[in-house]
C-alpha cells in the first residue's frame, strides 16, 4: 500500500529522544508506504521544518506553554508558514498534568511544560476564541491534542459555532482521555475524524481487539484517519512499526477499510 495520509509524526530536534530527524524520515516514510505526513513537535511549531524538508511533510502547531497557549499570533504565522493543523496542548494540558506518571505517558516522563488551561466548569475559556477564528478563516484542522474527551466535545462545539470545519480527535480510547461510549453521537454530529493507529494501538493494551477495531466498529469508519504517534525512541521505528499495524489491521477490517481510513479519509481531511 503506498500514499497514505499520517497525521502524527514525531521528530527531532526535539527535548524527547527521536529515531531520525526532519531530514531522515520523509524516504524510511515513504518506503513504508506514506505518501503524506504532518510534523509535530510538542514544543511548538514544525511549519518551517515541514518547508525544509519537503516531500509529502507538513508542518503544524502545538499550543503549549513553549509558545503561549492561546496566542492567535503563533497561529497566525505558522499558517502563513504553511502549517495545516492546529493542536490543542498536549503536555500541557490539565489532563496530561493530571495524569503525567500513568504508563501511557512514559514518553514524556521527565518534560515540565507550564499548565495551559482550556476549560473551567465544562465550559471554554474566552481566550481560546479568537485562536477559533483563525483556524476557522484559514480553513485549518483543530486537534485535539491531550484534551480529555469531555473538553474536546466542549472545545469542539464551540470551533464549530466559529465556522470550523475541519475537526481531528486524537488517539482517544488511551485511558487517561475519559472516553465514555455517550461521546460517539456527540463527535459524529460534529462532524469529526477520530485518529487510529501504531501507538495508540500498543498502549491500549487490549489483547482481544485493538483499539482500532473497537473504533472502527463503533465510529463511522468514513471518518477514521491515520496517524502513526511513532518517533520516540522506546518505541517501534517506521519499520516495523507501521507494516505490522497494516497487516494487523488489515486482518481484522479488510483491505478496502484500510484503505479507506489510511489513504482515502486522511486526503479528504486534507483536501
Amino acid at each position: 500500500m503506498s500514499d497514505i495520509v499520517d497525521f502524527h509524526v514525531h521528530t527531532s530536534p526535539s527535548i524527547v529522544p527521536r529515531h531520525h530527524d526532519d531530514h531522515e524520515i520523509g524516504e524510511l516514510l515513504e518506503a513504508a508506504g506514506i505518501g503524506t505526513y504532518v510534523l509535530k513537535a510538542h514544543e511548538g511549531t514544525t511549519a518551517e521544518r515541514a518547508a525544509l524538508a519537503g516531500g509529502g511533510a507538513i508542518g503544524s502547531i502545538v499550543l503549549n506553554s513553549p509558545v503561549g497557549g492561546a496566542n492567535p499570533d503563533a497561529v497566525e504565522v505558522a499558517a502563513q508558514l504553511g502549517a495545516r493543523i492546529v493542536w490543542m496542548p498536549t503536555i500541557s494540558s490539565e489532563t496530561h498534568k493530571r495524569n503525567q506518571q500513568s504508563k501511557q505517558l512514559s514518553a514524556h516522563h521527565g518534560v515540565e511544560f507550564r499548565t495551559v488551561e482550556v476549560c473551567r466548569e465544562e465550559r471554554m475559556l474566552p481566550q481560546w476564541v479568537e485562536v477559533l477564528d483563525l483556524v476557522a478563516a484559514r480553513d485549518l484542522i483543530l486537534a485535539s491534542g491531550h484534551l480529555s474527551v469531555d473538553e474536546t466535545v466542549e472545545v469542539f462545539r464551540a470551533a464549530r459555532a466559529r465556522g470550523v470545519q475541519r475537526l481531528l480527535v486524537n488517539h482517544p480510547l488511551l485511558d487517561f482521555l475519559g472516553w465514555r461510549d455517550e461521546h460517539v453521537d456527540a463527535l459524529v454530529e460534529l462532524g469529526a475524524y477520530v485518529e487510529v493507529g501504531v501507538l495508540a494501538d500498543l498502549l491500549d493494551g487490549d489483547v482481544e481487539e485493538t483499539a482500532t477495531a473497537r473504533l472502527a466498529h463503533d465510529y463511522p469508519r468514513s471518518l477514521l484517519v491515520f496517524g502513526s504517534d511513532l518517533g520516540h525512541v522506546h518505541y517501534p521505528d517506521v519499520q516495523p512499526g507501521i507494516g505490522d499495524w497494516l497487516n494487523q489491521a488489515e486482518q481484522a477490517l479488510g483491505g478496502t477499510t484500510v484503505e479507506q481510513i489510511t489513504i482515502l479519509n486522511g486526503k479528504e481531511l486534507l483536501s
